[in-house]
């Protein structure tokens, strides 16, 4: 493995998490040079005169904007008795889901909701949800799905500044819903104009719910869809650089942003999905990734695109998932690594094996330890890895898999899956660049720079935020935040959020390699690691610990040094953590660990007094 080591002479120094370049131009040192000799770089956004064999010009017939709501059209007509969607004992097939979607669109459009309109969803992985991702859109709205572990506080600024006119909510989180509505109306007093709320009822909840709901005025789903027209005239956008959705970044350290996507990425991004995944027409696919996290990153259209069979869960457990295996033929599913997490150590009595066929499994979010992948392989899990963010459509970058991994022992095959990889099919430009110069780092698997991206799968921007806007797509490529490297095979591997790299007396230290090293220590279930300060060093890695059940952690001062000791046998010194905390480890709907939780945990141990290398 490579490691980043001391610094050589002439070497950059270490990343400044704070720094990054301010360039006095929009120059970039590879872009192409205008023609006839000049020498001066051409800028990002000005275009060339381009020539062409013929001057034809682009018409009714032979071009139209693309969007992925089309693909729901094709579904009811190639496959109109198939199941789309299954929940419990509810069964939907693509030919109900079509009409369910107009009369969702036509249903909003009799309410002036059309271009310029939000509708904001709050519901775990049911069907109303997934039909939002199309029949909102096919009103010309906006669909904005919330994430439902949110508190009030944070669902008020959600709805408040993306101006949501609609607002649907499953049952069971209606009282988040209306909570987040009156701190709205108390802010704005007098001036507040209630949006549409509409109840979501779910057969698999207790009724009650429902009904205490109903009894505030709001609306129920099923009879909301009633009012609409299952004939809906529903139009394509004649832009397809039109918002299609609109979602928001966990903002841990700040307001969210709200990321707002076009209908030509979704487009493509969906396609992308099945391509790198190499999903089948009528895959039957089991939604333990939250729809609301990235709009399922991508796959509630592509299941439309390809004829699926969606499989809702609503509930996320290692007993769910397997029985959805064995008894309803899944064939995919995505997760974070903590998913993978819960189903390899799930007791007995909640597995299901063998697996009655190879399972595709997609993970992202956090870069998962190649001893989880080891681990998912043996039991029968084929993985592909893949990386992104709310500003890339979700996953952009998947580890494409080489024939010749195929012989490799399982340490080394699992190594290799862990990195990043390359680009989508849908995403025009991945690199790893000097954050000062812009210039693109060696592939020599050790010197860090930023991952950035540019090209269709890359969002519109931030809503009513030019300075993100303006940082994040600074010298014409969006900016990650996100610290790699590029190995010799031109697979990139993420080492760290810029805000996360540990800087030990002035040597950088990736957490996430040494949390690779953690996970491997055979009481660890969970492992996280940031940086802590440190009257030596400047700063060390601390280590936050959840242990195996079953494992005994009474002596927390005896397990802690075990852990250090199995460390330094594995990693270079000042990489070893110096502290080691044991508990559950705080979490995101979508199984992120939260960081900037740990670090104000870290903040308050204070300085490591004794720091030895």
């Amino acid at each position: 493995m490579a490691y980043i080591t001391q610094a050589k002479p002439g070497a950059a120094p270490p990343f400044d998490r704070r720094y990054r370049a301010k360039s006095k131009s929009h120059e970039r040192p590879t872009q192409g040079r205008e023609r006839g000799g000049g020498s001066r770089p051409r800028r990002w956004g000005e275009m060339a005169a381009e020539r062409d064999v013929d001057d034809l010009p682009r018409n009714a017939a032979n071009y139209t904007a693309l969007t992925p709501l089309w693909f729901l059209e094709r579904a009811a007509l190639a496959h109109p008795a198939r199941a789309s969607l299954v929940h419990g004992a509810l069964r939907y097939t693509w030919a109900d889901t079509y009409r369910r979607c107009r009369r969702l669109a036509s249903a909003l459009a009799r309410r002036s909701v059309a271009h310029g309109s939000t509708v904001a969803v709050i519901a775990p992985n049911i069907p109303a949800i997934y039909e939002a991702h199309f029949g909102v859109p096919m009103a010309g709205a906006v669909v904005n799905c919330v994430n439902i572990r949110l508190n009030a506080p944070t669902v008020a600024f959600l709805l408040e500044h993306s101006s949501a006119e609609v607002v649907m909510v499953d049952q069971e989180f209606f009282s988040l819903a209306e909570d987040s509505l009156r701190i709205i109306a108390d802010q704005k007093k007098g001036s507040f104009k209630k949006p549409l709320v509409i109840v979501i009822g779910d057969h698999t909840c207790d009724p009650s719910a429902l009904q205490d709901a109903l009894r505030t005025g709001a609306i129920e789903y099923e009879k909301f869809l009633e009012t609409g027209d299952p004939e809906f005239a529903w139009k394509p956008p004649q832009d397809e650089w039109k918002s299609i959705a609109l979602g928001y970044t966990s903002g841990t350290t700040s307001s969210p942003k709200g990321v707002v996507l076009h209908h030509r990425g979704a487009y493509l991004m969906s396609l992308s999905g099945a391509l790198v995944w190499k999903m089948n027409d009528g895959a039957v696919y089991l939604w333990t990734l939250p729809m609301f996290h990235c709009n399922g990153w991508c796959y509630t259209w592509t299941l439309a695109a390809i004829c699926g069979t969606s499989i809702c869960l609503r509930q996320v457990t290692a007993k769910a998932i397997f029985s959805a295996i064995a008894n309803q033929g899944v064939t995919h599913f995505c997760g974070a690594p903590v998913v993978l997490n819960t189903l390899i150590n799930a007791p007995p009595a909640d597995t299901i094996l063998p697996l009655p066929r190879v399972v595709d499994v997609m993970t992202a979010g956090a870069a998962p330890p190649p001893s989880v992948l080891a681990a998912m392989s043996k039991l029968g899990f084929h993985v592909s890895h893949t990386y992104g963010l709310s500003e890339t459509y979700g996953p952009s970058t998947v580890c494409a898999w080489k024939p010749e991994w195929d012989i490799l022992p399982d340490d080394e095959r699992a190594r290799l899956q862990a990195r990043q990889g390359i680009r989508y099919v849908g995403l025009e430009g991945l690199d790893v660049v000097d954050p000062k110069s812009m210039a693109p780092v060696p592939a020599d698997g050790s010197t860090l720079g930023e991952i950035v991206m540019r090209g269709n799968a890359v969002m519109k921007g931030y809503l009513k935020n030019p300075k993100a806007n303006a940082e994040a797509f600074e010298n014409g490529w969006f900016h990650s935040g996100d610290l790699g490297v590029r190995h010799p095979d031109g697979y990139i591997e993420v080492k760290d959020r810029a805000k996360d790299i540990i800087i030990s007396g002035g040597e950088n230290i990736s957490s996430l390699e040494v949390e690779k090293a953690v996970y491997l220590h055979p009481a660890v279930l969970e492992a996280s690691v940031v940086a802590r300060a440190d009257e030596q060093w400047g700063e060390s890695p601390c280590a936050f610990v959840t242990l195996k059940d079953g494992v005994d952690g009474s002596d927390e001062a005896a397990m802690a040094a075990n852990v250090i000791k199995f460390c330094r046998e594995r990693l270079p010194g000042y990489w070893v953590p110096k502290s080691v905390v044991f508990g559950p480890l705080p979490k995101t709907a979508t199984g992120k660990i939260k960081k900037h939780e740990l670090r104000a945990k870290a903040k308050e141990l204070g300085p490591v007094r004794k720091s030895r290398m």
